[in-house]
């Protein structure tokens, strides 16, 4: 790797008539490491490979020089897997476009989709959007032609009796006025007809092509050459000509798409107020002191932010300097301020209402909070819903049923019915091949999922996909873990008992010194006590934490372990000379851990960690629901007892590690049970993955938030209720448009075809059946997006 010549490196500037990089091109360049865009004067630079590579600053060509692959090379995604574009720091991310009704369909650019012949969107939208393209052709299309249709609908219907111009006259005005409606106007819909029957999957286009086309050809016919027909085809002194059926079923189709497309636009609604949440820039302060307002794009980790009085956080981050009450309710739901001081963590796009602080950003770009719910919000959208298959498995049939009954309904009218039968038999197949709405059958489900997900994510609560929004509201058992899912996660240190031969603050001493190495809460608690009290802590090596039970290691040469009682009998360390304090202590709802020095029981350490002030109300919320109640945690019985005791929970198991956790998860389903698991730690995940529903606490680990189908933001078991009422309002919403679609198909295919004909003397215009199919799709849309106001009430 060749970095610039001495005389080039400067951090800020370059001297004047120095030589810059070597001339590339500007356009398309982009920083590797951060992705802001860049030009090829940038006095930040370096060859490597024999290529030269050029950044935004001195720390993102620092960051690249010390691993280019990193760069370079990025992870490639498995394929298959649900990959979601990410939402990235400078806003120039390769779009992917997706399919609402079909998810699968993915590609790099826009256009139709090969199943069902409908736009695709993008899967991740922008709040810099233009105007949605096909709304914008299909507007023009349907205004500029409307008064042609409206002309020829006139003419069919009075023109005869007017009396302005001979039938065979009014038969060439007709279709000189149909021309430009069918050819443009309707030209994408016998585009996406046409692709349909290559791609070998029938839709809804195919049958609104078959119908218009086949109503505009035999027209087109009739008046070039009516001698072809038979004397039964003349009607009001020419052969009848269906023009108008085409026209208008063309027009009414693309009015429809009009009102669905803007209803559609609606369900991203949740997505686009997350991503506004964001402010645009950031307040940086520079290592000279200096301030300066610099784009949202331009900070990188480490840096120093001010966040003034009524200012958003602009990235994750921790305080420095300064403390303040900020508002989270924008992505926690939670309505009160939260007080943060030096040290405490922020979240990006939350608003500070009160003091000033000084923090230092620590996640930017895709790796924020509000990037990540932005994400996971844009999966579970697009993912499918179980109830869908049956939708799926009803559509792949159902075109080749329409086609079918429209063809028997041909035939039918032409050979049995009253004169001129074969016109009959023409009109009532264009009905049925138009009436019909495979779309409000592929619609059904997707749209109450958009809208579910962004309903949820507004309240913090994130469905990973569409799955978990459909089987919440069946669980009938709930697991919970103790620490940081009942209580804070916060745990604080109680005290230290030494064994003999120990002192207290050595016992203290070395626990800390060995939980430098754990992510657990109860070890940061120790360590945090261990500096209070100004203890010189040693470094561990060969540190090994089992999780769920304890961690082991090597500290001055001594081999020490820290846990619960499992730990200890696992390693053979006799605790009964503390057992009865150990007791004591557990019995006052302290977590006890002993701590053993090479193979002996040198002490115990009491945590405490409070119960979260929403925690009880939440339980019983829950059990008013009928869910069942389980505790599961690794902390010892008594001690689990004694918080599920003042918490109402009667079934408490203590002591257990990850795999008794899944254990007590798969008996549970084998007993019937319907099971959510809600944990926040490393040792909750496989339990969490095994449940048929995992709930993970936003405050926890990536781990334990990867394995779960549902996250709290805010870690509030309150958002569990909510979560639950929101799937109950979604399955049923979802019900509901799939029963109006069949029961729509069921009713309007077999008017169409002309069944109450004998009975009533009724036949369902060609007009009246294109209506009703664009309405059909609006009013699916439209009972989805009445999730946006359902109650999802919080006790």
């Amino acid at each position: 790797m060749n970095d610039k010549p001495d005389s080039l490196t400067a951090e800020n500037s370059v001297p004047h008539g120095a030589t810059l990089a070597p001339a590339k091109p500007s356009v398309g360049l982009t920083d590797p490491v951060c992705g802001m865009p860049v030009t090829a004067k940038s006095s930040h630079w370096l060859e490597h490979g024999g290529k030269p590579y050029y950044f935004c600053s001195a720390d993102c060509r620092a960051k690249f020089s010390a691993n280019p692959q990193a760069y370079i090379d990025p992870p490639v995604i498995p394929e298959g897997a649900a990959a979601v574009p990410k939402v990235a720091a400078t806003g120039a991310e390769t779009v992917i476009y997706t399919c609402p009704m079909h998810p699968e369909i993915r590609q790099d650019h826009p256009g139709n989709c090969p199943k069902c012949g409908m736009t695709l969107e993008p899967i991740l939208p922008t709040l810099d959007d233009d105007e949605n393209p096909e709304l914008a052709s299909f507007t023009r299309r349907f205004w500029w032609t409307l008064p042609l249709t409206v002309v020829v609908a006139t003419l069919a219907m009075v023109g005869h009796r007017l009396g302005w111009f001979d039938m065979a006259t009014q038969s060439w005005i007709e279709m000189a006025l149909s021309l430009p409606v069918v050819l443009w106007a309707g030209s994408t819909f016998f585009v996406r007809g046409v692709q349909s029957a290559l791609h070998r999957s029938p839709n809804m286009w195919t049958l609104i092509s078959l119908g218009t086309g086949a109503a505009f050809l035999y027209s087109v016919v009739a008046t070039l050459a009516p001698g072809v027909f038979p004397a039964s085809f003349i009607s009001m002194g020419r052969v009848a000509v269906y023009f108008e059926a085409a026209v208008v079923i063309i027009s009414l189709t693309l009015f429809g798409q009009i009102l669905e497309l803007k209803a559609r636009s609606q369900t991203s609604a949740a997505i686009k107020s997350l991503l506004g949440l964001a402010p645009k820039t950031a307040r940086k302060i520079n290592a000279d002191g200096n301030e300066e307002d610099i784009p949202l794009t331009h900070v990188h980790v480490g840096d120093k932010l001010r966040v003034r009085p009524g200012e958003k956080v602009p990235v994750d981050g921790v305080v420095v300097e300064g403390s303040s009450a900020l508002d989270e309710s924008m992505l926690t739901g939670e309505p009160l301020p939260v007080t943060k001081r030096v040290g405490d963590t922020l979240i990006g796009a939350t608003l500070n209402t009160s003091g000033a602080l000084v923090m230092r950003s620590e996640h930017v770009g895709s790796a924020t909070v509000l990037a990540q719910i932005v994400q996971m919000v844009a999966l579970a959208q697009r993912s499918r819903a179980p109830m869908q298959r049956m939708a799926d498995q009803v559509a792949g049939w159902f075109v080749m049923g329409v086609v079918t009954v429209a063809l028997l309904s041909f035939f039918g009218w032409g050979l049995f019915g009253p004169q001129p039968s074969w016109v009959y038999g023409l009109i009532n197949a264009v009905s049925v091949l138009i009436i019909a709405c495979p779309c409000a059958l592929g619609l059904a489900t997707p749209m109450s999922i958009m809208v579910a997900t962004g309903r949820g994510a507004t309240q913090g609560v994130l469905f990973r996909d569409a799955a978990a929004i459909e089987n919440l509201r069946k669980v009938d058992t709930l697991i919970v873990d103790k620490t940081g899912t009942l209580t804070e996660g916060r745990p604080v240190f109680e005290r230290a008992v030494a064994a003999a031969g120990f002192t207290e603050d050595e016992v203290l001493r070395l626990a800390a010194s060995l939980d430098q190495g754990s992510e657990h809460p109860l070890a940061a608690a120790i360590v945090a006590a261990a500096h209070a009290r100004g203890l010189a802590l040693d470094k561990p090596e060969q540190f090994d934490s089992a999780s769920g039970i304890g961690v082991r290691g090597m500290v001055s040469a001594k081999t020490l372990a820290l846990g619960n009682t499992a730990l200890m009998q696992q390693l053979g360390v006799d605790v009964a000379p503390l057992a009865s304090r150990a007791e004591e202590l557990r019995v006052q709802g302290a977590s006890v851990m002993h701590l053993a020095v090479d193979g002996q029981l040198a002490g115990l350490l009491a945590v405490s960690d409070p119960v979260k002030a929403t925690t009880a109300a939440a339980l019983a919320s829950l059990r008013a629901a009928g869910l069942r109640i389980v505790m599961a945690t690794g902390d010892g019985l008594t001690t689990a007892r004694a918080v599920g005791q003042r918490l109402g929970i009667d079934e408490v198991h203590g002591e257990v590690k990850p795999a008794d956790k899944l254990q007590l998860v798969e008996r549970l389903q084998r007993e019937g049970r319907v099971v959510a698991m809600a944990g926040d730690g490393i040792n909750d995940a496989p339990a969490l993955a095994r449940a048929d529903v995992g709930i993970a606490m936003g405050t926890g680990t990536d781990v334990a938030m990867n394995s779960a189908q549902l996250t709290l933001v805010k870690g509030d078991l309150r958002g569990i209720a909510a979560a639950r009422a929101l799937s109950v309002a979604t399955v049923a919403n979802m019900k509901q448009n799939l029963g109006f679609a069949f029961v729509y198909n069921a009713l309007g295919v077999p008017l169409a075809a002309g069944v109450l004909y004998p009975l009533t003397g009724w036949l369902l215009s060609p007009m009246i059946a294109a209506l009703a199919m664009s309405l059909s799709s609006v009013s699916v849309i439209s009972n989805a997006l009445r999730l946006r106001g359902a109650s999802l009430k919080q006790d």
